[in-house]
Formats: C-alpha cells, structure tokens, sequence
C-alpha cells in the first residue's frame, strides 16, 4: 500500500483530501506540524506529499528545500490558492513535482488524484525513496 503524508494546516482540506485518498486505497497521514512532517519524510516512510501553502512558519520555498534535503527522491504537491507569478517559480524551481490549486469541494480533488497517481508511478512501485 503506498504511503501518503497530507500536510496541511486547514483541518477541511486535510480531512477532505485524507477521506478521499483513503477511499482510492492509499495509507495516509496527516499533520498539521512540521516537526511530524519532518519525521514522516527522514524515515523515508512516504514518497509523495501533499503539501499546503501555508504551512508552519517557514516560507513555503524554505519549506520544500528543507523537505528536499531530507529526502531528495520526494515527490512534493503544493497545494495552494493562486500564488504571484514570481514566487510561483521560484516554487516550481526548486524541485516540486507539480502545482495544484486548493480544492473548493469534492469533485475538485481529481486533479489532485492523478498528481499523486504519476507521482507513485514515477518511481519504484511499493519501494520507499532512499
């Protein structure tokens, strides 16, 4: 089962998005920290993570370059509400496997579905990063 880490500061989303991919069969996790989302990734437990714009007190760029030093091989998806154009790629630079815009119910987590899709198909079936 591929293991999924949401870290996401708004309890909605988090539980929204949790319910879904609970539901197309992957094991989730959950935070709200990021000490917990730190952990999650130096164990090397998770692949992919789903990740909220504003989350914790570091920048968001901050945040995915920390993320990408503990695990380079992470797949990250931002999920986030319109960002400015310049920090939008500034973002992407630094290595996020793709962009998603926040979704506002149900149906609008699809896009997000087939991100995570290609993100688990994109390296070794059912192997942790190293």
């Amino acid at each position: 089962m591929e293991e999924l880490l949401i870290a996401e500061k708004d309890p909605a989303t988090r539980q929204q998005m949790a319910e879904h991919f609970i539901k197309e069969g992957y094991s989730v996790t959950v935070t709200d920290s990021l000490p917990n989302t730190l952990s999650n990734i130096l164990k090397k437990v998770t692949r992919v993570v789903l990740l909220g714009a504003k989350f914790d007190e570091l920048p968001t760029f901050d945040l995915i370059d920390l993320m990408k030093k503990c695990n380079q091989k992470l797949a990250i998806i931002l999920v986030s509400d319109e960002l400015p154009l310049p920090l939008l790629r500034k973002v992407r630079s630094s290595g996020i496997f793709y962009h998603a815009l926040k979704p506002s119910g149900p149906e609008d987590v699809e896009e997000i579905c087939q991100a995570v899709r290609c993100a688990f198909g994109n390296g070794m079936k059912g192997h942790a990063a190293r």
